[in-house]
């Protein structure tokens, strides 16, 4: 292990094999931990991954890869993502000592430098991630004013009446566990918008007039550095690189009851948003808009419906994956003898959260273009916090005591995924290169 890391405070647990109570090591939260219920978590996964960025991955994940390829990858990556997590979950408990945030499970582990590489990743994720809901509920607001409207207001508008509601959000709510008394109407919202978009895509589907093209266009370079994209797109739709910090949440046996969570996003969740992604590409081709809401027929209300849900519903959904952020901000500046509700953690956790809703806002309203953002930070970060990381803390923990298979499979999956990475980068940052030229500052896109 990493013996520069020191072992903070002591606090008792129970362990998940033995039933026994033992000591398990962890640094001091200004947020729940060991609270809730596995359903609960299960839920928070289904519901959060079932957000509004389900209305981009016909067009991200689809589009570049075409039927056969695009299927085999949406269940490749699919598999390896719920294995890799599960994997994970294993090690949210190592030498008896729990482990609430990734980078301390890193950090115990490896040492400082993969502590703070895992912190870097981690967090560019987050925000990357938020960002690109707050175009997305922006987006919805957009698409909503036009119903009404022939000219609408600027994407700008709504982009800063999204990133104020999300403050209030994460300010009245402050924790991952708060979410539970939101979960119910996340559950109806996201079953309302997905159940009207999927009667209309089936609906614009089946119109004979309507001709699909199914083909894969562009030269054979783009082709292939396309399908990299859609590849890491995919993974974006499965994983979050934040297992650890949604697992600190659960009651004991925490390892039990993260894996009873993964089965359900991995089943319920990962049906429903696979099969909107195929049914919109089914309904509308390789011409599938970026955002599906522009595209569907009507009727109006349900347009007006599908929107005003999907920006609802990303209200609560957001909030999960940027909680860490969150936590790590209140642990550091939030009095930890004080109640979260205390006058002068109220105050703090307004400037805090002022400060990361107000960038965020700032950055997304001056640079719109987040779909192949998507594709960055998934090929960048979220394959080695998914895949990489967990088979190298195999290795190190149990690498003595495993068999050859079992090492060997595992430093497959280092490669593998490296070179994985490494290509998907190369492939995100070449589609932001050669569309350089639409962008610019302010974007009314």
């Amino acid at each position: 292990m990493g013996e520069d890391i020191e072992k903070p405070e002591k606090v008792e647990a129970l362990n998940i094999d033995s039933k026994k109570v033992n000591h398990d090591y962890v640094k001091p939260s200004a947020h729940a931990v060991d609270k809730d219920s596995w359903q609960q978590v299960g839920v928070m996964l289904v519901t959060s991954f079932n957000c509004a960025y389900v209305l981009s991955f016909s067009n991200l994940m689809l589009v570049p890869l075409g039927w056969f390829w695009g299927i085999c990858c949406l269940i490749m990556v699919g598999a390896f993502a719920f294995y890799a997590n599960w994997l994970l979950a294993d090690f949210h408990i190592i030498d008896d000592c729990r482990f609430i945030r990734y980078r301390d499970v890193m950090g115990y582990v490896f040492g400082r430098r993969l502590y703070y590489a895992t912190w870097i990743l981690q967090f560019l994720t987050l925000l990357l991630g938020n960002m690109g809901f707050i175009l997305l509920g922006g987006k919805a607001l957009k698409e909503i004013n036009l119903e009404f409207n022939s000219t609408a207001m600027r994407l700008q508008v709504f982009i800063v009446i999204t990133g104020f509601v999300y403050f209030l959000f994460a300010y009245l709510v402050p924790t991952m566990s708060a979410m539970r008394n939101w979960l119910a109407l996340s559950v109806i919202l996201t079953i309302t918008y997905e159940v009207t978009l999927l009667a209309i895509l089936i609906k614009d589907g089946k119109r004979s007039e309507r001709e699909k093209d199914y083909n894969i266009h562009g030269s054979k370079t783009d082709k292939i550095f396309n399908a990299f994209g859609a590849i890491a797109a995919i993974l974006v739709c499965n994983t979050s690189g934040l297992l650890p910090e949604i697992q600190s949440t659960l009651r004991k046996p925490a390892v039990v009851n993260m894996k009873k969570a993964l089965t359900m996003q991995f089943t319920i969740g990962l049906a429903i948003y696979y099969g909107v992604s195929i049914v919109g590409y089914w309904a509308y081709g390789s011409s599938v808009s970026a955002y599906i809401p522009s595209e569907l027929s009507g009727p109006k209300w349900a347009k007006v419906l599908i929107n005003s849900f999907a920006f609802l519903q990303s209200i609560v959904s957001q909030h999960m994956f940027c909680a860490p952020i969150h936590e790590a901000l209140d642990t550091k500046f939030l009095r930890l003898d004080e109640k979260m509700f205390s006058k002068n953690n109220l105050l703090h956790r307004f400037i805090l959260r002022s400060i990361i809703f107000g960038i965020n806002t700032f950055i997304t309203a001056l640079f719109p273009f987040m779909g192949d953002f998507v594709n960055l930070f998934g090929s960048f970060t979220l394959f080695p916090l998914t895949f990489v990381f967990p088979s190298m803390i195999f290795l190190k923990v149990k690498g003595k005591s495993s068999n050859g298979v079992e090492r060997a499979w595992h430093w497959i999956n280092i490669i593998v995924f490296s070179l994985l990475s490494i290509i998907t980068t190369a492939s995100a940052i070449r589609i932001i290169v050669n569309n350089a030229r639409i962008y610019y500052f302010f974007a009314d896109t």
